[in-house]
């Protein structure tokens, strides 16, 4: 029989960022807890601030029945002499059956003890108390609490319960709370619980009770409600996703207010202004139709009202001395000055010193990119820029406001007017900080960026603290992703082997190689929709495997491996790397056209030179050319034999399959590449 469910868990208001954590994890802990009981179900889960709420439309009443099989002993063990032994007394204890009762089957030759019986399905509504349970205490939300006489946990007090299969109460407690047909509105509403008798009367009352109990149209009612803000007072509001998401979660009845601050805080740089009113108040920001920042601000309100003034006046009210702290943050650190020299006493990592000296580190990378890039314009600017990079570590607003750490350094460095290269460095030193984060704006920048990076790298895995599993406390895997991002992106040809190399000396202890396959891994990892052994191919090629060259050699791999004519290639050119694997191909190679004696050898060699003599603006254009070398190897292979007798002509033959290897070696090991 199906009937309908309704669950509901009303809780002590939820602490958003932790809620909205677990979120992601609610309806699958629900669905597996259905799936192990059988009673697996289509259902639909509903949050507010202080309640969790499960609807099925169709739920079974009953388990179905199943037929259980039991395997026991092997016959020979079970039976002795035709008298069942201990094996066999256990199983038919463990079966709940008569010893006469038991029958056996066949695995394979061998037979063993087996009884089947039919299990009769279980009623639901006596194992929703267990489900229950176990899916509230399955959730994880960092700190949790007790309260009253209670032994449990969980994040806050539970506070009502309400189960309810078609129009029965069902008798479940939680945490000392009984289930019971009622439920609680809007606090500004009535702090009494009201009472319903059936999941249509609940859902019809929770809404007269000042409660949108489904997120999807609290969000909408925000947006629309900021879309009218925006059209009565000609202004473009910035609509954070991550804040709306918890603005979703931290309200039952949403309003979204217009409210306004001194514009003298307007002073302020932006970012100061949106992270006190977002962090700590959770507000929107808004601009002007120019794009500039007002000195207005959205508050989202949980208020059942019809009267909002002192709700917008007492935010106005709070945010005041935010800004005026920023303020005062602000001045003081334009007075003090970017300076380095406090650096000296703020630890980096044990074993690597200070802030100061990783700055020294990281000016010792930059001046080798540099000089390997050719790049010997601003070299001033450039030791400047790094060393003021971590100055406003220093600044009391940065002390306040860590997430704008470079950012308020970028603004600290224009109030003191320096070079807008050295600015825009600062600023930009941590890019990219994501998937889809903006990269270093100019060359400039970037090195300063690499630099930083690069340093991070060396200096921690020297001091082996390295990214265990998903921990990666120093964004290590980013910081490797990063660099070959910004080298792909902005064009920067820099070899980063030979920039490791001449480090080494700075970084005792540092395992190269423990380095080199933590890089690569990260290459793996920005390629993941190519074929492994694309990758590894090009890592294994002889050519300037630069951080531009690299992906440029990847994408020309792959496009051709993904062809449809690739396997007829590929297996010609794997004879080729058959022939000469037991070759040294590292040393010079010498063909001699005069040890030629089929026509075939010279065809090879002659287009081969061809193609070798031609200029290639891309790596696409020289794997086309070296690729359309197929039908003279397969002529070669077909017609010429290749372990002549004569010992001089036979190598002579493995020099010139030696040779195009060779050639497309500088591009990617093709004996790599699997299809």
């Amino acid at each position: 029989m199906i009937k309908s469910l309704l669950i509901e868990i009303i809780v002590e208001e939820l602490p958003a960022i932790p809620f909205l954590k677990e979120l992601v994890n609610i309806e699958s802990k629900w669905e597996n807890i259905l799936e192990k009981n059988d009673l697996l179900s289509n259902f639909n889960f509903y949050y507010t601030p202080r309640r969790f709420v499960f609807w099925h439309r169709e739920f079974k009443t009953v388990q179905d029945d199943k037929e259980l099989e039991i395997w026991g002993a092997p016959v020979s063990i079970a039976y002795k002499d035709g008298e069942p032994t201990g094996a066999a007394i256990a199983f038919a204890k463990k079966c709940e059956i008569d010893i006469s009762e038991i029958t056996t089957s066949f695995k394979g030759d061998k037979e063993f003890l087996y009884y089947k019986k039919r299990v009769k399905g279980q009623d639901s509504k006596e194992l929703l108390e267990d489900m229950i349970n176990e899916f509230i205490t399955s959730l994880t939300f960092g700190k949790s609490m007790r309260w009253g006489s209670l032994k449990q946990n969980f994040i806050r007090p539970i506070r009502n319960l309400t189960v309810l299969l078609g129009e029965e109460l069902v008798n479940v407690e939680l945490f000392g709370i009984k289930s019971s047909k009622t439920s609680l509105g809007h606090r500004m509403v009535s702090y009494e619980p009201f009472e319903f008798d059936f999941a249509g009367d609940y859902f019809c009352k929770l809404d007269k009770n000042g409660v949108i109990l489904y997120p999807q149209e609290r969000k909408k009612m925000i947006v629309s409600q900021m879309e009218k803000i925006e059209k009565e007072n000609n202004i473009k509001i910035e609509v954070d996703e991550e804040l709306l998401e918890e603005i979703v979660a931290i309200t039952e009845y949403p309003t979204a207010l217009i409210g306004k601050f001194d514009s003298e805080f307007l002073e302020l740089p932006n970012e100061v202004i949106i992270g006190s009113m977002k962090e700590h108040q959770r507000y929107f920001a808004v601009y002007n139709k120019n794009g500039e920042l007002t000195n207005n601000f959205i508050v989202v309100s949980n208020a059942y009202t019809k009267d909002f003034s002192y709700i917008i006046s007492g935010n106005e009210r709070v945010l005041k001395p935010r800004l005026a702290d920023g303020m005062f943050f602000w001045n003081n650190d334009i007075k003090n000055g970017l300076n380095n020299e406090g650096l000296k006493d703020i630890n980096f990592v044990d074993k690597l010193g200070s802030m100061y000296d990783k700055t020294l580190r990281e000016l010792d990378i930059a001046k080798k990119i540099a000089k390997q890039l050719n790049y010997t314009e601003n070299q001033e600017l450039l030791e400047e820029a790094i060393l003021l990079s971590k100055a406003d570590l220093l600044t009391d607003m940065v002390y306040e406001f860590t997430d704008l750490q470079a950012t308020m350094g970028y603004y600290y460095a224009k109030q003191e007017g320096k070079n807008e290269l050295v600015c825009t460095a600062i600023k930009e030193q941590y890019l990219p900080k994501g998937e889809d984060s903006l990269l270093p704006s100019n060359l400039f920048s970037s090195i300063v960026s690499i630099s930083n990076k690069l340093d991070s790298l060396m200096g921690l895995f020297s001091v082996n603290m390295l990214p265990t599993g998903s921990r990666d406390p120093f964004a290590l895997r980013r910081a490797a992703a990063g660099i070959y991002k910004i080298c792909y992106e902005n064009k920067i040809d820099l070899d980063l082997n030979k920039i490791i190399d001449n480090l080494l000396d700075k970084y005792e202890g540092l395992n190269k190689t423990q380095l080199s396959e933590f890089l690569d891994e990260r290459l793996y990892k920005l390629y993941s929709d190519v074929n492994p052994s694309v990758v590894k191919a090009v890592l294994n090629s002889t050519g300037d495997n630069t951080l531009l060259s690299i992906p440029l050699k990847i994408e020309a791999i792959d496009e051709i491996v993904k062809s449809s004519s690739f396997k007829s290639i590929s297996d010609t050119f794997k004879r080729v790397a058959n022939i000469i694997s037991d070759m040294n191909i590292d040393k010079t190679i010498e063909v001699n056209d005069k040890l030629f004696e089929d026509k075939e050898e010279s065809n090879l060699y002659n287009k081969f030179l061809e193609v070798k003599s031609k200029k290639y603006k891309t790596f696409d254009e020289e794997l086309d050319a070296l690729f359309s070398l197929k039908p003279q190897l397969d002529a070669f292979f077909d017609n010429v034999f290749v372990n002549h007798k004569d010992e001089r002509i036979k190598n002579n033959r493995k020099n010139i399959v030696a040779t195009i290897y060779n050639s497309f070696k500088t591009i990617a090991d093709i004996k790599e590449i699997t299809i």
